[in-house]
């Protein structure tokens, strides 16, 4: 299955190749623009202004909460109908300790709040 793209692409290994060269470009301007300096700290509302920085020219959910539920392996994320509510518990989490940060990214990941492109 290979997500639906603004690529137009139908090939997986196509569209992966493409997402990190794509990804990258962004990261990269994203750091030498400064743009990153004005985003929140801590918060999903900015790891989604980075998620839409990076794949705006990939997806069209680009820095949304995704809509579907998913899973990796026998893993299944937060489900979808809880989405929101995990997200504004992990936003009041303490992130004052290198613990705090990592328990609160740990969080975050297992929350997996985008379609793809969570680890990215």
């Amino acid at each position: 299955m290979v997500l639906e793209n603004k690529l137009g692409l139908t090939n997986s290994a196509e569209l992966a190749k493409q997402e990190e060269l794509l990804t990258k470009k962004r990261a990269k301007e994203l750091f030498e623009s400064g743009k990153i300096e004005d985003l929140e700290i801590g918060t999903f509302q900015g790891l989604s202004d980075i998620h839409h920085f990076l794949f705006q020219d990939i997806y069209d959910f680009a820095g949304k909460i995704r809509e579907v539920n998913i899973a990796k392996g026998n893993f299944q994320f937060a489900p979808r109908i809880f989405l929101a509510q995990t997200l504004e518990y992990i936003d009041k989490l303490p992130q004052e300790t290198f613990d705090e940060i990592i328990d609160k990214y740990s969080d975050m990941n297992v929350a997996h709040p985008f379609r793809e492109g969570n680890g990215r």
